[in-house]
């Protein structure tokens, strides 16, 4: 696997079954604040007879030369050498934001307190043959995993 997701906007339907997978693997609550690593959104373009209506599931790509890597000063933000996921340590970030400006996804979120978090991959799941949660759930095969 290469640790890389791809995401066919074709076969969504922005039932916001990854989102739910994500929240539910990685233990976030949004009642109580958290965000989902992946959201969905409802995107309209064109005016009148002639708009149309597009769904995004949008999250970390895990990107082969991800900005975000080569944008965070404190080294926080790596590439797992067995997955290619890019993963990150929170112990290391000094919460100055330059991964969210570099993320071309807005994969990024950062708590109360200024420390990122983002989406890992699953990469335990990964680790063990499994797809990562949001693919996994996917109904349309919208999100995939190679």
């Amino acid at each position: 696997m290469s640790g890389r997701f791809q995401f066919i906007p074709e076969r969504c339907i922005n039932c916001g079954t990854c989102s739910v997978a994500c929240m539910d693997q990685n233990d976030l609550y949004p009642e109580k604040g958290d965000v989902p690593y992946r959201r969905c959104y409802t995107v309209e373009e064109g005016h009148g007879e002639e708009t149309k209506i597009h769904y995004l599931s949008s999250g970390c790509m895990h990107c082969v030369d991800a900005p975000c890597i080569s944008a965070c000063p404190s080294g926080c933000l790596y590439k797992d050498e067995e997955t290619q996921l890019t993963l990150y340590d929170a112990s290391a970030c000094v919460g100055c934001r330059l991964c969210l400006e570099a993320c071309p996804f807005d994969a990024l979120v950062f708590s109360d307190d200024g420390v990122m978090a983002k989406c890992d991959g699953c990469a335990e799941r990964v680790k063990h043959g499994l797809l990562p949660a949001c693919v996994c759930a996917c109904p349309y095969d919208a999100l995939q995993f190679e």
